[in-house]
């Protein structure tokens, strides 16, 4: 196994595994890293069918992982998992290992994404499991004819809300805001829906459990109240893993890598895709384009 190469490809969801595919196809020499035990990312958590990847359908993100594993074998990309990155020197190309190996490299592809935001209120991380949900859309039938409370008011807080409704859950949906952020054909539904009840201006305190979640705390105009629920479920958006670079290169306000068309970084040779550099569109079409994108421009210089 070599130390040097072309370029280190950090990430192996959807933009990471499709720059590495480019790059072996455009003659490059590459290593990809992934620091869980296997390639996937966001997509081995995604629970819902998936029909907008065109060209394939999908009853959820681990069969379309299936198909772009097999597709990626083919390319016999260098691959590393479990792969802890424990520095990155994006002026000098080099990472350091947790394992003690140091990697160098003529490029960086940075495809670290994003993940949930959580509340960051007692009770989350305690009940993990217990009845903080991971996904509406995979626990739906377990929770029906429960009670279930809801975070957030985008996209994924609505439709978690009417996937759980549906199955026959007592959905109470709170959101800090004055109006729901979801599309109009997602908010007309849950307004009048009758097993959702929707909560504006409330902001969650607590989750409360000893086993597994039993209730929560809420708080609307300075008032606490509790709702029993026996699942909570924080949809409140995305931030993005860029902790270990974001220091190095010119990021947004929420720690998004600002990046010109050719998915360049304010770094010489660094380049950042998927959801770490596209907070506007986070879609598994865009990652794998800008994948492609980054290991073009790559292969142009060498």
């Amino acid at each position: 196994m070599s130390n040097s190469y072309d370029a280190i490809i950090i990430g192996a969801g959807p933009a990471g595994m499709s720059a590495a595919w480019w790059c072996r196809e455009l003659g490059l020499r590459v290593l990809l890293l992934e620091r869980e035990a296997t390639a996937g990312g966001q997509l081995l958590w995604t629970y819902n069918p998936i029909h907008n990847y065109l060209g394939l359908r999908a009853a959820n993100g681990r069969e379309l992982y299936q198909h772009f594993a097999a597709h990626f074998a083919e390319a016999q990309v260098e691959t590393l998992t479990n792969a802890e990155i424990t520095a990155l020197d994006c002026a000098t190309k080099r990472a350091q290992l947790a394992e003690g190996r140091e990697l160098q490299a003529r490029a960086l592809i940075l495809a670290t994404g994003a993940r949930r935001r959580t509340l960051g209120i007692p009770g989350e991380k305690e009940l993990a499991g217990r009845g903080v949900l991971v996904s509406g859309a995979r626990d739906r039938e377990q929770y029906a004819g429960q009670r279930v409370c809801i975070i957030g008011g985008g996209d994924a807080a609505a439709e978690n809300a009417l996937l759980l409704a549906q199955a026959g859950a007592q959905v109470t949906l709170a959101h800090r805001g004055p109006r729901l952020r979801a599309r109009a054909e997602f908010v007309a539904q849950v307004e009048q829906h009758p097993q959702i009840e929707l909560l504006l201006e409330t902001n969650a305190t607590r989750i409360n459990g000893v086993e597994r979640v039993e209730s929560v705390e809420l708080e609307k105009d300075g008032a606490a109240f509790i709702r029993e629920a026996a699942g909570v479920l924080v949809r409140i958006g995305v931030a993005p893993n860029s902790e270990l670079f974001r220091a190095q290169l010119k990021t947004d306000a929420q720690g998004y890598v600002i990046v010109n068309a050719e998915q360049e970084t304010s770094a010489a040779n660094v380049f950042a895709i998927g959801d770490l550099a596209n907070p506007r569109a986070l879609t598994i079409a865009g990652a794998t384009g800008a994948g492609a994108t980054a290991a073009k421009v790559l292969a142009a210089r060498y």
